[in-house]
């Protein structure tokens, strides 16, 4: 590109930030380009237009990584250096990165298309760019200092994370159950991690097993949980006129069925407890590294949720990245479900992950949960865990005639929860029956 059109490109960067964010059809991005760059140039021809909005789009050094489903995150540190998080080896350094300060200043500029203009004149910027990627731009005296989280187009399931030896088919019958509450009663989930453990993806894998008829209402600071295949869902960010203890709180009048708290971290802790507290089904995730360590980081700044109303919560869950054989993988290290109060909070471990066999054993089986539901529907307890156990060999055959994927799981679930009985021998299960009809 010659310098007269390098110019005229940063013109149309500048004048058009933020235009982007509300635009997804290509072609209206680029008549906006070619309306900009005829106001600034008249004379300017197709030829020019289009190499200039091929420039635009251009994200190098990083294109082929934007969409490169292996690579979780992309870390670009100024024009120092660039890193990766590559699922298959961990982190690893590339071999190129931004060449000067002005490339980096106009990588910037693109990404700031997609910014709003209120949030692009601050020094720290969330942005969602095509690919549906999350960029992470933190302005210093150095320069830029970016972190890119690569979205998957396709989400790993419950099955793909079963596969990849996350968890296994009875803790994701669990799951199943606590999402579903036999219609009834759903529990209240936190699961905690330290970053980059895999909550979100977790949490993410969970809707499969969303009922259809429930209105769900999911609170973050950026998009990240999808939703799509809830029809009656609502996905609420956070801004500066509009923090998460706010949205938390309006979300109560939203008639919601399921709040879900991408991240929970401060005083919005109170209010979900709220919500569990007046039967509003609440989930979301929290930075821990134990189960005993979400309930202390509950009790104290910046939470400050007062302990006898933490029993609320139903079960927890922590996921974490471990290594086996140098080569790293996340986990489900341990699952517990809150079993009531004495001198302290109790908690009874389910499933904790075994560092010599690479497993999570069964501990106990459920009690609490179990017997709240089996009290609510008037069944044996012994009915809720032999329920759980079809679900588990449910799962087991979809993932063995291929349906893995989210969409296909909750297809599956749906049919499971209008005819259980016709589904069972529609996936070749005939000799399986539900134990409990709702």
């Amino acid at each position: 590109m010659n310098e007269d059109l390098y110019t005229l490109e940063e013109q149309i960067l500048d004048r058009l930030t933020g235009k982007f964010v509300n635009i997804t059809n290509p072609e209206r991005r680029a008549a906006l380009i070619t309306e900009t760059a005829k106001n600034i140039r008249a004379d300017i021809s197709s030829d020019e237009i289009a190499q200039i909005s091929d420039n635009m789009g251009d994200m190098s050094p990083i294109t082929d990584l934007l969409v490169d489903e292996t690579i979780e995150d992309i870390m670009i540190n100024n024009t120092n250096s660039i890193f990766v998080y590559d699922s298959k080896v961990g982190q690893r350094q590339l071999d190129v990165k931004i060449s000067d300060k002005n490339e980096l200043s106009r990588f910037v500029k693109k990404l700031k298309l997609y910014a709003t203009n209120e949030a692009a004149n601050g020094n720290i910027l969330d942005v969602h760019v095509p690919s549906g990627s999350r960029a992470n731009i933190v302005y210093s005296p150095m320069g830029y200092d970016i972190t890119i989280r690569n979205f998957k187009k396709n989400p790993l399931s419950v099955l793909d994370l079963i596969n990849s030896g996350t968890l296994d088919y009875s803790i994701a019958a669990r799951l199943w159950l606590y999402m579903d509450g036999l219609k009834v009663r759903p529990a209240n989930i936190l699961i905690g991690g330290m970053p980059a453990a895999g909550k979100t993806t977790l949490l993410n894998a969970l809707f499969s097993f969303l009922r259809p008829e429930q209105r769900v209402v999911t609170i973050e600071e950026t998009y990240e949980l999808d939703t799509s295949m809830q029809q009656n869902a609502v996905n609420l960010e956070t801004s500066e006129d509009m923090p998460m203890v706010e949205l938390v709180k309006n979300a109560l009048r939203m008639r919601p069925d399921m709040i879900i708290i991408g991240e929970v971290r401060g005083e919005e802790a109170n209010d979900m407890i709220t919500a569990m507290n007046i039967g509003k089904i609440s989930m979301g995730t929290i930075h821990a590294s134990s189960t005993r360590d979400i309930i202390n980081r509950l009790q104290h700044s910046p939470m400050n949720v007062p302990k006898d109303i933490i029993p609320v919560i139903d079960a927890l869950i922590v996921v974490s990245q471990v290594y086996e054989k140098g080569v790293p993988h996340r986990r489900i290290i341990q699952m517990s479900e809150l079993a009531g109060m004495e001198t302290q909070i109790l908690l009874s471990d389910l499933y904790k992950y075994d560092y010599k066999t690479h497993k999570a054993s069964p501990i106990l089986p459920s009690v609490t949960y179990r017997d709240t539901l089996a009290n609510i529907i008037g069944v044996p307890p012994p009915d809720i865990l032999a329920e759980e156990n079809v679900r588990a060999m449910m799962l087991a055959q979809l993932n063995k005639i291929g349906k893995r994927d989210m969409r296909s799981i909750n297809e599956i679930v749906r049919d499971y929860y209008a005819e259980p009985e016709n589904t069972l021998k529609a996936i070749g299960l005939p000799q399986l029956h539900p134990i409990i009809q709702i």
